[in-house]
């Protein structure tokens, strides 16, 4: 296998755009990457996804492929270690925590090279699912993240002026939904998340370190095959149409879900490293087939079903939000009498039905304003009538205490004329009685003088 030297250092750096379509504010987030990295990568052995141009024999290998997995699990359960794993490469990975107050997305595209193979593969991990105390609504920024990318790619198609033949394509193509190996039966997190994603993305379940259980491996599979019929949750069959490949797909259908080891250790085994995990009671060897579904796994999903992955994402899975949103936005193929519609015709449909719901609403606006202010002028009308009543009674008191007053004021002028009147007559009465007695006093006085007549 030749990897470039080129392989071995940054190449690009491009914008991931993430657009949501009506959709609830949130309840929980999904962490926006305004850049992501772009990493050319060395690869520590064969992969297989150098057999890519026999699957797409009309794709360019000089532009290479593009293949999206988005895993989903809790925290902890071998998510990381087995796409490093799957793909002979270590990529870099924060360590994720266990107190993550609700759970995001977090996405980064590498560029792998096997032989003269280009493949951008681009891993969307799940931080912090199934950690938060309620989990009720655990699954919807993965929804909400998937939606978005559907959206981005329908976008792009609306434009006028598309370039889908460079377009970074960043719909996910596989959903590699980690069970924990309980041995017992499945949470019902992982049940309601895998019916809200079964119809929007292909979903293959794997049980996550399939060591840890024995003797009861096989019935574990059964159970877990069996809750997934019985509660209707659509997981993501292997094709059959294909006559060179559909035994071995069809065998594998039967094997759902893989239960995987994943390690990239190497242990001497024989006179061979081999990647494997080893415990005190013995060694699991990732790539045998006797110990675990890894190479079942790698070779469905990477060297034989990749093509297929891609293209149900796109018929199927994108189809279906494209005509959702489409039918969202009034857009049909067929009118009233079951005839083709153009669309033109949609669109001048479209616009004559919103022109006369803007004009309905325009008439409801006027109509409401006028009744409004009916309805204002009606107040102000009642509370001119009382402010009138109310000046009218005061102006009836105003008179009746001004005639009281004036009534008052005759009384007063009433009595200080006669009070003068009195004056005047006690002046006099006193003036005469003064005279009268000063008369008698000199008379008296004339009488006591001897000399007096």
């Amino acid at each position: 296998m030749a990897v470039s030297e080129e392989s071995q250092h940054l190449l690009f750096h491009s914008h991931v755009a993430f657009r949501t379509a009506s959709m609830p504010s949130e309840v929980c987030e999904v962490e926006e990457r305004k850049r992501e990295n772009i990493r050319s990568l060395s690869m520590c052995g064969h992969v297989g996804f150098e057999s890519l141009p026999d699957q797409l024999v009309n794709r360019s290998i000089q532009q290479g492929f593009c293949f999206n997995i988005l895993c989903v699990g809790e925290t902890g359960i071998g998510k990381s270690t087995l796409i490093n794993t799957l793909f002979n490469t270590n990529f870099e990975e924060h360590e994720a925590s266990h107190f993550c107050p609700n759970v995001r997305l977090r996405a980064q595209t590498y560029e792998l090279q096997e032989s003269n193979v280009r493949l951008k593969l681009t891993i969307v991990n799940t931080v912090g699912f199934g950690d938060q105390i309620n989990k009720e609504e655990s699954y919807q920024p993965i929804v909400d993240y998937i939606d978005a990318q559907f959206e981005a790619y329908l976008q792009e198609e609306l434009k006028i002026k598309r370039s889908l033949f460079n377009y970074h394509d960043s719909r996910i193509h596989v959903c590699l939904y980690f069970i924990a190996p309980t041995g017992h039966s499945l949470k019902t997190l992982d049940l309601l998340t895998m019916k809200n994603l079964d119809s929007k993305v292909n979903i293959i379940p794997v049980i996550a370190k399939a060591d840890t259980i024995s003797s009861e491996l096989q019935k574990f599979k059964i159970k877990l095959m069996s809750e997934l019929v019985c509660n209707g949750v659509q997981i993501y069959q292997f094709p059959t149409d294909d006559d060179t490949i559909a035994k071995i797909n069809a065998a594998m259908n039967e094997q759902l879900p893989f239960a995987v080891v994943g390690s990239m250790d190497e242990v001497k085994v024989g006179n061979k490293m081999v990647k494997a995990r080893q415990y005190p009671w013995g060694i699991v060897q990732v790539e045998n087939e006797n110990h675990c579904d890894f190479v079942k796994l790698r070779e469905m999903l990477i060297c034989t079903n990749m093509e297929d992955l891609q293209e149900q994402t796109h018929i199927r899975h994108y189809e279906l939000y494209r005509r959702c949103k489409l039918e969202e936005m009034g857009f049909t193929d067929v009118g009233p009498e079951n005839k083709p519609v153009s669309v033109q015709e949609t669109y001048e449909a479209k616009r004559h039905e919103l022109h006369g719901e803007r004009q309905r609403k325009e008439e409801e606006m006027k109509q409401m304003f006028v009744q409004r202010v009916k309805e204002k002028e009606a107040i102000l009308k009642e509370a001119e009538r009382e402010l009138q009543a109310k000046f009218e009674h005061l102006k009836r008191v105003h008179q009746e205490e001004r005639l009281k007053l004036e009534e008052r004021r005759r009384a007063l002028e009433e009595e200080m004329i006669h009070f003068s009147k009195r004056k005047s007559s006690c002046d006099i009465f006193l003036n005469q009685s003064f005279m009268a007695s000063g008369s008698n006093i000199k008379k008296d006085k004339d009488r006591k003088n001897p000399n007096f007549m």
